[in-house]
């Protein structure tokens, strides 16, 4: 894999941006000036479901702040011990079906690869958080069966690549995507949902930009930005990096209590995705993960904060709004279009 003349940073720095993410909650609430603040004693939950988050996305976090809307995101606390009723280890039903060499085919003509299960950030509202990746993501060795699998299925024009993150792959992992891809030839886009771009920028280096334009399909890339203040100048060039090399730019949030669930809070993310070449895709309401019932919004508050939002924001600026059912065709629209 060659290296791209224009691209923001120098090839592999994210690598070390990488290993030097903050994993301690003591370091973190140290950083920010909250060391020893009562409520962010959790070692339960940090065990269970350890703390990562990249330092730069720890510099975008308000000192002082214990209600900062990026630290509730990634910071472990006691509210993930307390049991709630519907909130599951498998909250959209992938176990039922489990996947095939790292291979989920849920939706009619899409088919869904996990790459692998590492993240740069662990979000804790994360619906994939107690998945079985050694027993069920796409092994070494496993993507040449994966994609034996979709050359058979000619129904299958879009790849989506998922995980954990998939661009945390290696780049041998990804030229062997390429080669992959290359055998599709009914594939009409390649899809990669990730959060890279946001909390590790630096991702956006040389080779990987190489890799795109090498694709030879068109490429839609799905961050997922949960509140304008995950914008800063080194995302907004990571960006606008992936337009420059013809990449089409979609946004998902989640919506999550004490992070998100204001109409304010919303707007500013539409404007701030649109000034960064992003436009809004999906609102989601949260996924009833286990260990993440706090975040979650009372869905007759959500359809208003989203009617507020429909009547704040230009068309282009307003995400549909959904949930994931398991077992369902495609997510499900919670704002039904004749609601006023």
């Amino acid at each position: 894999m060659g290296t791209y003349e224009n691209a923001p940073w120098p090839a592999g720095v994210w690598k070390r941006h990488l290993a030097d993410a903050v994993v301690e909650p003591s370091e973190l609430l140290e950083i920010l000036g909250l060391a020893g603040c009562p409520p962010f004693e959790t070692p339960g939950a940090a065990r269970r479901f350890p703390l990562r988050v990249p330092r730069g996305f720890v510099a975008r976090m308000g000192e002082g702040d214990p209600s900062d809307p990026l630290l509730l995101q990634v910071l472990p606390t006691e509210n993930e011990d307390i049991p709630s009723q519907g909130f599951t280890t498998d909250p959209v039903g992938e176990l039922a079906n489990p996947p095939t060499n790292g291979l989920l085919r849920k939706y009619h003509g899409r088919a869904l690869l996990l790459v692998t299960g590492a993240c740069a950030v662990n979000c804790r509202y994360c619906f994939r958080r107690h998945f079985p990746y050694p027993d069920l993501g796409s092994k070494r060795g496993e993507l040449e069966a994966a994609f034996s699998a979709l050359a058979a299925d000619p129904k299958i024009t879009e790849l989506i690549l998922s995980g954990g993150d998939p661009l945390l792959a290696s780049e041998e992992r990804l030229a062997e995507i390429t080669r992959g891809v290359s055998r599709l030839p009914q594939l009409q886009r390649l899809r990669i949902h990730t959060r890279l771009p946001i909390v590790l920028p630096q991702r956006v280096d040389g080779p990987l930009m190489s890799w795109i334009g090498g694709l030879g399909v068109p490429l839609v890339v799905v961050v997922h930005v949960n509140h304008a203040n995950e914008i800063d100048d080194d995302v907004r060039r990571a960006l606008a990096a992936l337009t420059s090399r013809g990449v089409t730019l979609l946004n998902q949030t989640v919506l999550l209590r004490g992070v998100n669930d204001s109409v304010e809070a919303q707007v500013a993310l539409g404007e701030a995705l649109f000034d960064a070449g992003v436009l809004p895709y999906y609102l989601h309401m949260l996924d009833p993960v286990e260990g993440a019932a706090h975040f979650e919004v009372p869905e007759e508050e959500a359809r208003q904060l989203y009617r507020d939002l429909k009547r704040r924001l230009p068309g282009y600026l307003v995400p549909r709004f959904v949930r994931e059912v398991p077992g369902a065709p495609s997510k499900i629209d919670i704002f039904d279009s004749f609601e006023r």
